[in-house]
C-alpha cells in the first residue's frame, strides 16, 4: 500500500476512534508530527497540540519547531516545564528510571492540559520499533520508550496511536506526501538530551552536551553538503561521565568526554555506524574540546553497529 492510501486509512481510523476532544505529544519529530497532522485532518478543532519543552531540547529546538507546527496549521500551546523534569530527574542515573520518569512527567503535564482543554483523548506518534523495543509479552525489554514502557499505570486519558503498525522508513514516506518539512529531519529521542547526558542530569551537562550536539549536526551537515560524506541517518553526540586528565596550557585538568556517534539506518531496527572521514572528526573534535573548554577535554567516535549496540547510548 503506497503512503497516500496509508494516510486516508489513518484518517478513516482516527474519525472512528475519537469523538470528543484529543490533545496530542507534538516534539517537532517525525513521528509526533506525522500523527499531529493525520489527527488534524481527522477531527480539525478538537486536536490540541502540546509541545513540552522539557529542558532537554536541542540548541534552538523550541523556536523551530514552534514555527514549523505553527504553518502546519495546527493548533498549538508550547508549555516549559524544565524545572518540572530536573527536579523530578535529580539524582536520577539508570536509563529505564530516567524514561519512567520522564513519561510520567509527560503525562502529568498533558493530564494538566486536560483539564484546561478538556480532551478525553491523547494522540500519541508511537511507532513500531517504540512499542517492540519496550518489551511485552514474550518480547524482551530493549529499552523503555517514554511513550509505551514509561507510561505510568494511571494514565486518565484515552491513548490512540494511529501510527503503532508502521516503521520509520514508512513514516517519512508518508511525511512526504503530507509535505511536513520534517520529513528528512533526523530521529530524536522522545526523551531528549535526557538519554545523551550519562549520568547526573544537571543544567550545566545539560548544556555542554546540547552544545556538543549542535556542532556535531552543523559539521556533518556540512561535509555532506560539501560532498566529502552521506549523510547519516542518525548522528548526535554524548556525554559520558567520564573523567580524565588532560591539559589546558601548562595547567593539568580533569575534563568529561564526549563519544560522537553517527549511524546508518532504514527504519532504526539496525544500524551500521557511518565511515566518517578523519579530516572531520578533527574538526568536530576541535571544535567541541575549544568551545567545552575546562568541561570536555577527550572526543571519541563510537563504530559500534545496532545490534550489538542500540542507536542511542541509554
Amino acid at each position: 500500500m503506497d503512503a497516500s492510501m496509508l494516510i486516508d486509512e489513518a484518517v478513516e481510523i482516527l474519525k472512528s476512534q475519537i469523538d470528543d476532544t484529543a490533545i496530542i505529544a507534538c516534539s517537532g519529530g517525525i513521528d509526533s508530527t506525522v500523527a499531529a497532522v493525520l489527527a488534524n485532518k481527522a477531527i480539525g478543532n478538537l486536536l490540541h497540540c502540546v509541545y513540552v519543552d522539557t529542558g532537554f531540547m536541542r540548541k534552538d529546538e523550541t523556536e523551530e519547531v514552534r514555527e514549523m507546527l505553527t504553518e502546519l496549521g495546527l493548533n498549538l500551546k508550547v508549555v516549559d516545564a524544565s524545572e518540572r523534569f530536573f527536579k523530578h530527574l535529580e539524582g536520577v542515573t539508570e536509563p529505564e528510571h530516567k524514561r519512567k520518569v520522564i513519561g510520567e512527567q509527560f503525562i502529568r503535564v498533558f493530564e494538566e492540559e486536560q483539564v484546561s482543554s478538556g480532551a478525553k483523548y491523547l494522540v500519541q506518534g508511537t511507532i513500531a520499533p517504540d512499542w517492540i523495543e519496550s518489551g511485552g509479552g514474550e518480547r524482551d525489554v530493549i529499552k523503555s520508550h517514554h511513550n509505551v514502557g514509561g507510561l505510568p499505570d494511571d494514565v486518565d486519558l484515552v491513548i490512540v496511536e494511529p501510527l503503532r503498525e508502521f516503521y520509520k522508513d514508512e513514516v517519512r514516506d508518508m511525511a512526504a506526501v503530507l509535505d511536513i518539512p520534517s520529513s528528512n529531519r533526523q530521529p530524536f529521542p522522545g526523551p531528549g538530551l535526557a538519554v545523551r547526558v550519562l549520568g547526573d542530569l544537571t543544567r550545566e551537562r545539560t548544556e555542554a552536551c546540547r552544545e556538543a550536539c549542535a556542532i556535531v549536526e552543523e559539521e556533518l551537515e556540512a561535509a555532506a553538503e560539501a560532498g566529502l560524506i552521506e549523510i547519516p541517518w542518525q548522528y548526535f553526540a554524548a556525554l559520558l561521565p567520564v573523567s580524565s586528565v588532560g591539559v589546558h596550557g601548562d595547567a593539568r585538568v580533569y575534563g568529561e568526554t564526549v563519544v560522537v556517534r553517527a549511524v546508518r539506518s532504514i527504519d532504526g531496527m539496525s544500524a551500521r555506524y557511518s565511515e566518517i572521514p578523519h579530516d572531520v572528526l578533527q574538526k568536530i573534535s576541535t571544535r567541541i574540546t575549544n568551545t567545552l573548554k575546562g568541561h570536555v577535554n577527550r572526543v571519541v567516535y563510537d563504530i559500534t553497529h545496532k545490534p550489538p549496540g542500540t542507536i542511542e547510548w541509554e
